[in-house]
């Protein structure tokens, strides 16, 4: 075979998943739904990080009377302990942004690594994988997570940590049924015939071919990271002295704030949790309306209609 002939053979296997990517994202930015989730998530991650420009200072400090509605000089108002609410909302959204996207990309990564790593070696690893996976998606989600929370260190990390070993194993479940699809493809077994290494050929040859499954699994981990952590703060689990859109709640719930109507103590931080979800939850949509072919279908009918 001459030089020409292997480049043309080789070349389309290299670029492929190449091609895919790009076509992948270039759909998401001509979608509608994920340009506004995209928009939201990243007008969110802004005002996170301009807190510190936007509200100087400890937010945590007591600088007025409390329990204020909003007004010219608070503009989401006080809490019943004098502390500003915006401020309060802003630096919670660093915190509780953190904590969804390190859960989101842990939780996705050991998905990965298990479901490739059951879908490729099979036999043994399968089993004993599959069995692990199946012991943790039969354990009650809530009660374990208030019990890893309970006797576990308060703290950041502590959070991440019970999330993550909570959250992984739905996700994989997912990734091991598509892999062992695509394990089956002549281009896997070509790969195995030429002595190439597991790890690449799972790496490199499988999962290019589930970036739609994988973008789908980061998202809705990310989503329940962000939810879970507000649920186990809201629960007085979490680590109170840290400023989050969960111990927000926590505290607008200790002070009384929906017995006495200080409505603006607890919606900024419930908003803001829902709008996050929501956003993700467009761009999800998006990329299963993309690469589902029966949402895909739909929508270019839709569109020679429209």
């Amino acid at each position: 075979m001459t030089a020409i002939e292997i480049a043309t053979a080789t070349t389309p296997t290299a670029t492929a998943p190449t091609s895919r990517r790009r076509g992948l994202l270039r759909q998401l930015i001509d979608s509608k739904k994920a340009l506004a989730g995209l928009i939201l998530l990243a007008l969110c991650a802004l005002l996170a990080l301009l807190a510190p420009v936007l509200e100087p200072g400890d937010p945590s400090l007591i600088n007025s009377t409390g329990s204020q509605a909003p007004s010219a000089a608070h503009w989401l108002g006080t809490t019943a302990k004098g502390q500003d609410v915006l401020a309060l909302t802003l630096w919670g959204a660093r915190s509780s942004l953190f904590v969804g996207f390190t859960v989101g990309l842990a939780a996705t990564a050991v998905a990965i690594l298990v479901g490739l790593a059951s879908a490729y070696l099979g036999r043994i690893v399968d089993d004993a994988l599959t069995l692990v996976t199946n012991i943790f998606l039969l354990l009650p989600g809530l009660p374990l997570l208030i019990i890893l929370a309970a006797f576990l260190p308060p703290g950041t990390s502590t959070v991440i940590l019970v999330l993550v070993v909570t959250g992984w194993a739905g996700s994989a479940r997912v990734l091991r049924a598509q892999a062992k699809s695509i394990r089956g493809k002549d281009f896997v077994a070509a790969a195995v015939v030429t002595g190439e290494r597991p790890l690449r050929i799972m790496f490199r040859e499988i999962l290019p071919n589930m970036a739609s499954v994988v973008m789908t699994t980061l998202l809705g981990c990310v989503i329940f990271g962000i939810g879970a952590q507000a649920g186990l703060e809201f629960l007085g689990l979490g680590d109170s002295s840290v400023v989050s859109w969960g111990t927000n709640l926590y505290w607008a719930s200790n002070d009384g704030a929906l017995m006495t109507g200080a409505w603006w103590a607890f919606v900024p931080s419930g908003m803001c949790i829902a709008l996050v979800a929501f956003a993700l939850a467009l761009v999800n949509y998006a990329v299963d309306e993309i690469t589902n072919p029966k949402l895909r279908s739909r929508r270019a009918r839709r569109e020679r209609r429209a």
